[in-house]
């Protein structure tokens, strides 16, 4: 079994030498912490030749897991969810008063159970900023929750960014933009607009038999989406910055960002 990111698949499939590879022993994969496309998923079973793809969503602070898809959901449901909660642990969705909201609505995503921990080693006053008094570990991830139960990641609460007095979530461009043929991997964060105040940054990596414009992909990207969403700059890179799990550090992008746009500005 391999899990991982959707970066790590993507990587996988377009290294170049792919076909010389004997994957044949691969059998489950496990992913989740950014979207994951449809696409991806039924490239994911023909290509690197997964039996059984499932998404999951948790954190640290909730030993890893808290949300995951089951076995036999269908390709949508594992693209465009995270899961419905484990035995035994509890999930919700609520405002900025802890209200949980209406399904199909978005708010932080909470969790409550077994996994969750005791608190930050030797950290009182961070640890209550996490754990409410009704045990609910306050994620800073913002989500919505299905009929079913089952939720969808929106963003990061830290990650959104507001152009124009609109709140825009930079998962749901990722997403998006993802849509573009001419598109491998991409990251989207604010970048400081004395007009706008914050306006999109994209971070693209291309598709191995492509050469996007950066020109093209801004127009494409106005044919799809509202104004607000749409990002002002699109930079190429060879690869985007990981953590040890495989995810992007986003900090890293942002500093660049904001260093490109001061340079130009």
């Amino acid at each position: 079994m391999l899990p991982g990111p959707p970066a790590i698949y993507q990587a996988i499939l377009d290294h170049p030498d792919l076909d010389s590879f004997d994957l044949s022993s691969l059998r489950l994969a496990v992913t989740g912490a950014a979207h994951v496309p449809v696409e991806l998923i039924g490239r994911m079973r023909d290509r690197l030749g997964f039996e059984t793809i499932i998404t999951g969503y948790g954190r640290t602070e909730a030993s890893g897991i808290a949300t995951m898809c089951r076995e036999g959901d269908d390709p949508e449901t594992i693209s465009l969810t995270s899961g419905r909660a484990i035995d035994d642990v509890e999930v919700a969705v609520v405002d900025d008063d802890g209200v949980e909201v209406a399904r199909g609505h978005p708010g932080e995503i909470v969790v409550r159970g077994f996994n969750v921990m005791r608190g930050y080693l030797d950290d009182p006053e961070q640890t209550a900023e996490a754990i409410d008094p009704d045990g609910w570990l306050h994620t800073g991830d913002i989500g919505v929750m299905n009929a079913d139960g089952y939720i969808a990641i929106t963003d990061r609460l830290k990650d959104m960014f507001i152009n124009g007095g609109f709140n825009v979530y930079p998962a749901e461009i990722e997403a998006l933009l993802l849509d573009h043929p001419d598109i491998g991997q991409v990251a989207v964060v604010g970048v400081s607009d004395a007009r706008l105040g914050e306006v999109g940054y994209a971070f693209v990596v291309a598709a191995s038999t492509s050469d996007p414009d950066s020109e093209e992909i801004v127009g494409w990207c106005r044919d799809r989406m509202a104004n607000y969403k749409v990002p002002r700059h699109v930079e190429f890179v060879d690869r985007l910055p990981l953590n040890a799990s495989g995810k992007v550090l986003k900090y890293e992008l942002r500093e660049r960002a904001e260093s490109v746009v001061s340079t130009d500005g």
